[in-house]
């Protein structure tokens, strides 16, 4: 008798869950912001395959927070940030709202572009689920420990 090669429908199922994550996470567009950088982090979230705006591509350095908030509204990207005055300034909060931006701030200051391209990386599955299930607007901080906390 041969002995015939089980497959593990297991292994199947975690695979099939792993293409949805990165599917949504590449129909899910982010936009990062100029205070993040150029490149460490856009092209980490890339490398993770996710699909990434970055403010340069698209607005001069000047442009004000507000000017991209409203665009990237429209655009339905996903904001990632770490301008903590974004979310207390009340205009910049009143822009959020007024084009249905969904936003995710990192909390801690004074970290590297490697860090905080780690720190997104790991909280991309996170991210793209709400986006992709919740409506605008809405601003989630993200801490340096990954833990989301909705501030509006």
């Amino acid at each position: 008798m041969v002995a015939r090669k089980t497959t593990s429908k297991k292994s199947f199922a975690a695979n099939s869950h792993s293409l949805r994550s990165a599917e949504r996470a590449a129909s899910t567009v982010f936009f990062v912001d100029r205070s993040l950088g150029k490149r460490v982090v856009a092209q980490a979230l890339r490398d993770a395959g996710a699909a990434v705006e970055v403010h340069d591509d698209h607005f001069p350095q000047d442009a004000t927070d507000i000017e991209w908030l409203t665009a990237a509204g429209k655009q339905d990207w996903v904001v990632l940030s770490k301008d903590k005055q974004i979310r207390r300034n009340p205009l910049e909060r009143a822009a959020i709202a007024t084009a249905s931006v969904k936003a995710f701030f990192l909390t801690q200051q004074g970290i590297s572009g490697p860090e905080m391209a780690s720190i997104f990386v790991k909280a991309l599955p996170g991210m793209v689920a709400r986006a992709d299930s919740q409506p605008g607007p809405f601003i989630y901080t993200i801490s340096r420990a990954g833990q989301f906390a909705r501030v509006i």
